[in-house]
Formats: structure tokens, sequence, C-alpha cells
């Protein structure tokens, strides 16, 4: 055990307590009575008062229908996964044996690829479960205790996912780092175990891919249907229980929101991690002092600054839930933001720390930095300067989140000016959404820009895995503020179909409008963090090759496939949105049919038929069918294209690749997810009556001379704001935050077959006509 041991280990055990803690305590609200416990006893008094029609009675009912829909996703697309990752591996070994020509190392890589993997899949589960498990009795607390009780069930439930996770994420890899040691004892040959380890990134990645774009498809086919049918044609409430689109709806929140978030923010940390490491150990010509000479303390630095974050929001999440809890309504946003400002701030000082305590005072790094003469840059590091770089990336994570929060949230002026285009129709809320989401990258690209070049500047490529490690020093609590949305969304959904009364809804409403937002922040945080993850892990691929020349752009080969890496992000988005559009057009058919349906006394599920039920399972088994079939080809594009251009037209097409795709990928990720948030926060805005505007509140029974006055506006602005929602669903759940992932994993693909690439041709590719 070195001293870096000492704080990882603990640090991980503390978290796993931690979510047992947190899962326990939210285990004491019943759903049904099954013991002599206080809580049964309560919840026996309530099923009595309220007869057969109890609201209570229905909730365990469609809780399990939501938990079965979820589990039965799952198994199908993890099978599936499984058996994509195993053949994968097979590749895995076959080409970075071949390349090395070393068997033992392709054994390693792909040995961590199948753990990064799985570790993948069981955080997506885990999280996926501890969701579906919190959503109804967060219902049950906003209904019986009000909002402190609600809010502290949905942020409970979203921290299990955030510490359980990031322990897991930690610790596997600590293991699988330690057990490779024991292969590679020796500081000279751990650039070798570094490059093995890679494979961990790549491994939660590829999964990731899966679970983002199938888990996206998903949930917005469900809620596209339901919506467009629903809401629109039909005219009933968000989540009304004769509405058989409405389970798949919520199943959907879970397996793509918590399941393919979870998996999608595991890879940023793999990932990142593992570019450090291997930038860290690269050897440097001429020169001893190396971090891999420092020991094993120095060279897992990277990791100690994720471990240490767990326990820093397991502190701060004491303040949301104990010391400032939610009180009303307009406390709910004030203590979500507290919570990301608190946890940067608190991580800074202990970063520094770590750092002094782990680095030596002075140390040389593989730089790809060129002086004026053409000559490889010097580049030294130091504790301060690494401590400025992570500062960089938590400081800038935190910058992204509240500008996003500021774009999307109903609280300030961009959504609010887009209900008030409501007004006008649905044409002109897209173009404004649309213009929203545009504008809303200009800051993040700064503060991305900004991060980069002063990390670079000071520590080189290893200065800009730092900084997105820095960004990701919070993720349990990132984790925690993006799991708790679609708690509260699923929360709300249950509350109408179990018929709970206006004021039930109202509480999960507003938990469910912070939700959105704090999802987009989740979103952005991790597109910020996805981009420097991306740039870390080109920068590692470039030091894996020995590339002394720098990258030339204007290059033949490189600037061609610049430009088409620049086109892949399109392209992946074209056919994540059509797999929407197509998957929600067969939803659509389907409850139209069923609303069609007349029973013996000639009633609909819409007149109130008591002889009809919604036939849920027929849209989850549309929404499942069409998400796993249509999944594959973005995932393939995604990971075959930096395979086919490095085998084929060399490394230089390769860099070409990844510098487009990166570039292009940040703006159209950020601009999706923010247009799509803002519409869905802006339909919330009106149907909940957030507006003053008697014209933007939409009741669905005017009962006030205003609102009799202004109910025909009122209703058009609606529909108008439910169509852009429908628009933005795909923009803001599947294609936006999958983007992120086309950048990671294009460039973790890259590094792990590096030195495949370089053996074919000395580099060239069968094809190319480039040079090292």
């Amino acid at each position: 055990m070195h001293p870096v041991d000492y704080i990882i280990v603990p640090s991980c055990g503390v978290g796993l307590v931690a979510a047992l803690c947190q899962f326990l305590i939210i285990k004491k609200i019943k759903l049904q009575p099954d013991d002599d416990s206080e809580a049964s006893a309560d919840l026996k008094k309530r099923l009595m008062a309220g007869g057969e029609n109890a609201p209570e009675k229905l909730v365990p009912e469609i809780y399990d229908k939501i938990m079965s829909g979820a589990k039965q996703f799952l198994r199908v697309e993890y099978a599936i996964c499984t058996g994509f990752c195993l053949a994968f591996s097979i590749l895995i070994y076959a080409l970075v044996s071949w390349g090395t020509k070393s068997s033992l190392q392709g054994q390693l890589t792909a040995g961590a690829f199948l753990t990064g993997a799985f570790t993948s899949m069981l955080c997506g589960f885990l999280g996926m479960m501890i969701a579906t498990f919190s959503n109804a009795r967060t219902t049950l607390a906003c209904a019986h205790h009000g909002y402190t009780l609600g809010f502290n069930t949905a942020f409970r439930g979203g921290s299990v996912m955030g510490y359980a996770l990031c322990s897991l994420g930690v610790f596997v890899l600590w293991v699988l780092l330690s057990f490779y040691r024991t292969v590679y004892p020796d500081a000279d040959d751990w650039e070798i175990l570094f490059d093995c380890a890679a494979g961990y990134g790549l491994g939660g990645s590829t999964v990731a891919m899966f679970g983002r774009v199938g888990g996206g498809i998903y949930t917005k086919a469900a809620d596209v249907g339901a919506d467009l049918v629903g809401k629109v044609v039909a005219g009933l409430d968000e989540d009304d229980p004769n509405n058989p689109a409405t389970i798949a709806d919520n199943v959907g929140d879970n397996v793509g929101d918590i399941a393919g978030m979870g998996a999608d923010l595991f890879g940023s940390f793999a990932e990142s991690t593992c570019a450090a490491l291997v930038i860290a150990a690269a050897a440097v010509e001429g020169s001893h002092n190396t971090l891999a000479e420092a020991g094993w303390d120095a060279m897992l630095f990277p990791l100690a600054i994720s471990a240490a974050g767990i326990v820093i929001c397991i502190l701060c999440g004491f303040v949301a839930t104990n010391i400032s809890p939610v009180k009303d309504e307009p406390d709910i946003e004030r203590v979500l933001k507290v919570q990301m400002v608190l946890t940067a701030v608190l991580m800074l000082p202990v970063i520094y720390y770590m750092a002094v305590v782990l680095l030596p005072a002075e140390f040389r790094l593989e730089g790809v930095r060129l002086t004026e003469d053409g000559h490889p840059a010097k580049i030294t590091g130091s504790p301060f300067k690494c401590f400025i770089c992570a500062t960089m990336g938590c400081v800038g994570g935190l910058i992204i989140g509240l500008v996003t929060e500021y774009f999307t949230s109903h609280t300030y002026v961009p959504t609010r000016e887009l209900a008030s285009a409501c007004k006008f129709g649905t044409a002109v809320n897209i173009i404004q959404g649309l213009a929203l989401g545009y504008k809303s990258c200009i800051v993040p690209v700064f503060v991305l820009s900004s991060a980069i070049y002063v990390s670079f500047q000071l520590c080189d490529l290893y200065g800009i895995a730092l900084a997105a490690l820095g960004m990701l020093a919070t993720l349990a609590c990132g984790l925690t503020i993006d799991g708790f949305g679609p708690i509260s969304d699923n929360a709300g959904g249950i509350a109408e179909m179990a018929l709970f009364g206006p004021e039930v809804r109202r509480r999960t409403d507003a938990l469910d409008a912070a939700g959105n937002t704090t999802a987009a922040i989740g979103k952005g945080f991790a597109i910020g963090s996805a981009a420097l993850v991306s740039l870390a892990l080109y920068g590692a691929f470039v030091v894996r090759l020995r590339v002394k020349t720098g990258v030339n752009i204007l290059e033949p080969v490189t600037f061609a496939f610049l430009i088409i890496g620049c086109m892949v992000p399109y392209w992946f988005a074209a056919l994540t949105m059509k797999s929407v559009g197509k998957a929600a057009g067969e939803m659509v058919a389907e409850v139209k049919r069923q609303f069609s349906v007349k029973d013996s006394k000639g009633k609909t599920l819409l007149d109130g038929s008591d002889e009809l039920k919604p036939d849920s399972l027929t849209c989850i088994h549309i929404s499942t069918e069409a998400s796993l079939y249509e999944m594959v080809a973005p995932a393939c594009l995604v990971i075959l294209s930096p395979l086919l251009a490095g085998t084929f037209f060399g490394v230089q097409a390769v860099f070409g690749l990844l510098t487009g795709s990166l570039g292009s990928s940040v703006q159209l990720a950020i601009s999706m997810s923010n247009s799509g948030g803002a519409w869905d926060n802006c339909k919330k805005f009106i149907k909940n009556g957030f507006s003053d505007d008697p014209e933007l509140r939409y009741t669905k029974n005017p009962r006030t001379p205003d609102e009799i006055k202004a109910a025909p506006k009122a209703k058009e602005a609606h529909d108008a704001a439910v169509q852009g929602d429908t628009v933005g669903d795909p923009f803001k759940d599947t294609s936006g935050p999958a983007l992120n992932i086309v950048m990671k994993l294009q460039a973790i693909v890259s590094l792990v077959f590096a030195a495949y690439f370089a053996a074919i041709n000395n580099g060239h590719g069968f094809l190319g006509q480039a040079a090292l």
C-alpha cells in the first residue's frame, strides 16, 4: 500500500456506505404496509380513510409497471451490449497484439475493456434501480409531507446513484491498475501498463454509447407519441392515466436519463483518468525527472482527485437535506445551485493539498507543443501548475452549469421570452428556441477555450487532462443533481396517474421543473467535460505515436478528414433523430388505435369506458424494439470511423477526423441540449401557471373572469409550447447529449488502437500517403 492508496480506497468505501445509508432512508417510505412500523401504520390509516378510491392504492401498481418495463429494456439492451463487447474484445486483442507484437498487451487491453464495459453496465443498472425505487416514494412524500421530504427523497435517490457510481468506478480502476502493476512492476514499463489500462475507458464509453442512444430513442419515442396524441389531439393532461404511452414515457426517463447519463459520465471519468495516466507515463527523451520516476503516488494523482471528490460531495449533500433544506417551492432551485457552487469551492483546496503531497516539486512531461525552431518544447510541471489546471476545469464546469441554468430555467429571461413567443404560434416558438440554443453556446465555448489555453500553456497535454478531471472532480454531485430530474418527473407522472389532488401535482411539477433545469445542467456539464476529455485523449494518442513534428492540419489527408470529422456529428444526429421520428410515428399510430376502440356500450378510453384499459405493454414493446434496432447504426458510425480512417489512410487521417469531430460536436451538442431544455421548461411555465400573463396561464377548466377571457389564447399558447417541446425532446434527450460520447468514443478508440495504426505501412495506412 502506498500513501495514495490510503486516499483512494477509504474514499470509495465511504462513498459506498453513504449510498447505502441514503438508500435505507428512502426505504423507510412504504408503498404498501408490510410490518408494524410507524410508517406502515400511517399508510394503513390513509388507505382506510381513502377507501376504494385512495390514490395510495394505485401507486404500487403503477410503480410495478414502470419498474418492470425498465428492467425488461435493460435486460435486452445489456444482452446486446454483452455480445458486442465480447466480440469487440476479440478484435481489440487481435489488433493490439499485432500492432505491439505482444500478445500480453493485447490480452491486458482486452481485459481492461471488458472490465470497463461491465462496470459501466453495473453502474447503469444500479442507477436505474434506485431511480425507479425512489420515484413512487417521492410522490408519496410530496402528497403527505410537503416539499421538504419530497425534495429530500428525490435528491437522496440521485445521490445513491452518484455516490455508488463514482465509488465503483474509482475503486475498480484502482484494482485494475494495482493488478496490472504486478505484471509491470518496473517504472520503465509503466508506459505499457497505462496503454493497456486505456481499454477501461473504451469499455465504459462503448456501453455509454448504447445506453445513451438506445435509452434516448426509447424515452423520446414514448414521450413524443404521448404528447402529440394525448395532449395536443385529445386534450389530456401530461400523464393522464387513460393515455397508454405514459408508462412507456416514465420508463424511458429511467433508461435514458438515468442509466444512459450514468454510463456517459462514468465513461468521461474513466477516459480522462486514462488519458492523464498515459500522458504522465510517457517517457521523456533526455530527461530522468519524470512522474514515473517520482513513483506510484505521483502517477495516481489523477485518480486521487476523483476519490477525494466523492467525500466532498457527500459532505455537501448534508447541506441540501439537513442543514439548509427545501421548505417551499422557491427554495428548490436555490438549494440545487448551492450544491453546485459549494462542492466546486470546497474541492479547490483539496486538489491543492493532494498536488503538494503526491507530486514532486518539479517534473518533466512529454509535450506536443513546438518551439520556434520546430523542436518539441521542454515542459516542466509543478504542483501549483497542476492545481491551476485542475482549477480551470472545476471552475469552468461550474460556470457552464450556471450558464445552462440561465438559458433553460423558467426563472430567467430567455425561457420566459420563449413562452411569450408561444402566443404567436408554434413556428415562432421553434424559431426563437433554436436561436436560444445557438446563443447559449457562446459563454461555454469561451470557458472551454480559456481552460484549454491556460492548461496547455502550463502543463501541455497533461494540463488538459487535469482540467477534465477537475471538471469531473464533483461528478458525484453532478450525478445527484442530474438523477434528481428523472426521479421528480416520474413522481409527477405517478401522481397524475394515481389521481392525486392538484396540490400534490403542483409540488411534483415544481420539483420536475427544477429537475428539467438540473438535467440540462447535467447535460451541459457532461458536454463540457467531454470536450476536455476528448482533447486529452487526442493528446494521449499523439504522445503514444511519438509524433515529434506536431499535427499539421494543412496536410492534404489531414485537412480532408477534418472536413469529414466535422460532418460526423451531423450524420450521427440525423440517424438518431430519424430513429426517434420513426419510433414516435409507430407510437402515435398505436395510441390513436387504442383511443378509437369502443366497448360494448360504444364508449372509448377518452369517454371513460369501464371495460377498456390502456394497453401500456404494447407501447413499451414498440419503444423497446425501435430503440434496440435503431441504436446499432449510430454506434457503428462512431466506433468504426476512426478504425477505418486509421487502417486505410493512416494516423494523419485520424488526426483530422478527431479535430473536426471535436470542434463540431461541442457547438451542436450544447445548442441542441439547451434548446430542448428551454422548450420543455417553457411548456411547464405555461401549463403550471408560473406566468403573470393571463394569456400564458393555461388551465383546463378556467374559473376566474381573467382565465375565461384569456382561455382560447392560453390554450393556443399551450399547444404551441407542447409542439415546441415535442421537437425539443430528441434534441435534449437523444441527439444532443449523445454527441459528447461521439467525440470521446472516437478519441479513445484511436488511443487504444494507436499501435495498430502505426504498424500499418509505418503509419501511412493501406491507402494513405501521409508520413509520421
